[in-house]
């Protein structure tokens, strides 16, 4: 296992993106075409209980039933499909607590590409070990003490490999939108417009591409962000206007969404584009886990219903209107999982 690095500095920063163009949304288009056919087109759900709860029409994107069991398939396939030739050969380097490697991990295995995997020490096994189904070379490190993207840099530097960084790179954020684009089609198909989307926030990437996607296809539709309580990092740096971070002493349930601030690239597309952040208690993720469980029959992991409980406690504003939300994630420990169906 390689030495921890020293943790990340300043609470605030407001530095603007600049090493990447930011994708808009004729890249998620592009990604959509890309995708077509390697990704599963998820379905659009509904239950008369949600409705009733929320108050409104409550249509659901289920991104357990995609391949590995979260969108981040779709962000990973999208990057390495545009890698070069010489990219390809040197293999690909990531961060991630699980959903982003084991994507990272089946997209290069399907392309015959060397994949490491960098994961903190405490990423649930189940996530682990779904990484290992894919046969990458793994690391681990401590999630309080390292610096994983100066570590993903390190470990690509070593072997002359590429980082697909689980948020903060233009291909991802575009190939993680193409389920925004799969929802309003979905809705406009069964007579509905979105007023709203809910959409599980950590670092940002799945927002920023939802974002990207529903400003060209349903320009009228605000997009919220949905974080765990103590790591509301992106609600907070759009009411401050610059990126702030978590103090990483919250609660770590929903460790998919335990990012400690926003990306720059992400924030960059998100602060101009989002309605607003809000933050959901354990109480409620347990109950929204639940609720998908026995209404829609989806296993959901904590950080992957933050959105479907937000919309059930009325912290994205339903009552009277059609409001979709993206359910991320299906990757839970058995044991968390019983803990939300006792809750």
């Amino acid at each position: 296992m390689n030495a921890p690095l020293p943790p990340p500095a300043a609470p605030a920063c407001p530095t603007p993106a600049s090493a990447a163009p930011l994708p808009a949304h004729a890249d998620v288009l592009a990604a959509a075409g890309r995708l077509r056919g390697r990704v599963v087109r998820t379905p659009m759900l509904r239950h008369p209980l949600l409705d009733e709860i929320a108050g409104g029409t409550v249509l659901v994107k289920p991104e357990p039933l995609q391949r590995t069991g979260s969108f981040k398939f779709r962000g990973a396939t999208n990057a390495v499909l545009r890698l070069t030739p010489a990219q390809r050969a040197a293999g690909v380097v990531t961060h991630s607590s699980g959903n982003h490697g084991q994507a990272v991990a089946c997209a290069a295995a399907a392309e015959g590409i060397a994949a490491l995997i960098a994961m903190p020490q405490d990423a649930p096994a189940i996530k682990v070990e779904s990484t290992r189904r894919w046969a990458p070379e793994i690391t681990f490190f401590d999630r309080a003490t390292t610096d994983r993207e100066a570590l993903a840099a390190r470990l690509a530097a070593e072997r002359g490999a590429t980082v697909l960084p689980p948020f903060d790179h233009p291909d991802v954020i575009a190939g993680q939108g193409t389920l925004a684009l799969e929802l309003v089609e979905d809705a406009r198909a069964a007579g509905h417009a979105l007023d709203a989307l809910a959409v599980c926030t950590g670092g940002g990437g799945l927002i920023a591409g939802c974002a990207l996607a529903v400003e060209g296809a349903s320009p009228g539709t605000e997009v919220w962000a949905v974080e765990p309580e103590g790591w509301d990092d992106t609600a907070r740096s759009l009411a401050a206007g610059e990126r702030l971070a978590n103090d990483g002493r919250g609660a770590p349930l929903c460790d998919a969404l335990l990012s400690m601030r926003p990306g720059a690239l992400t924030f960059a597309i998100n602060q101009a584009r989002l309605k607003a952040g809000v933050a959901v208690t354990e109480a409620e993720v347990f109950r929204a886990m639940r609720l998908a469980f026995e209404a829609l029959k989806i296993v959901v992991e904590p950080g992957g219903a933050v959105a479907l409980a937000a919309v059930l406690a009325g912290k994205v504003p339903a009552r009277g209107r059609t409001v979709g939300l993206v359910l991320s994630g299906g990757n839970v420990d058995p044991a968390v999982f019983a803990r939300a169906l006792a809750a």
